[in-house]
């Protein structure tokens, strides 16, 4: 397992800029690793409540995701809590998610959104909009989306 480098202030402001941008430019891919990571914490928190069991969700698949050791990826949700309460709207935070990955990818961390989304055990209307907004913005349809959703309650039950 690897450990995950730290980011200083001056390149978390960078991508920050960049993402507030009215056209982003591409990530480079620890940058797109930190934005899937915020995109996440946001999921999670998007009804309000950042349960334990959605932060444990987080670590699981940032952790399966990116091969990182306990240590590594704790610190990378840090970084990326910190990234998703400052970061712009979801649309363009979402845009720099989609832009950074292909579309496999992309199937698989939809996945892993409603992997944090169902954790608590609890589904709320706030984070069904999210993830219809969410699953729009990464190129996939209303069915996809239920698709993904029906996958991984399957798995998590």
């Amino acid at each position: 397992m690897s450990r995950e480098v730290p980011i200083s202030r001056g390149m978390f402001e960078m991508l920050l800029r960049k993402m507030t941008r009215p056209d982003p430019p591409r990530l480079e891919p620890a940058d797109a690793r930190l934005a899937l990571a915020a995109l996440l914490v946001r999921a999670a928190r998007s009804n309000g409540d950042y349960a334990p069991a959605q932060v444990a969700a987080i670590d699981a698949a940032l952790a399966r995701r990116y091969g990182l050791d306990a240590p590594g990826t704790a610190e990378l949700r840090a970084r990326a809590e910190v990234l998703e309460s400052e970061a712009p709207d979801t649309v363009r935070f979402t845009r720099a998610v989609k832009d950074g990955t292909e579309y496999e990818e992309r199937a698989a961390e939809l996945e892993m959104l409603w992997e944090v989304i169902l954790a608590d055990g609890q589904r709320h209307h706030e984070e069904d909009g999210f993830m219809r907004l969410v699953a729009d913005l990464l190129g996939f349809s209303d069915r996809e989306n239920a698709l993904a959703r029906q996958r991984v309650a399957a798995r998590v039950a």
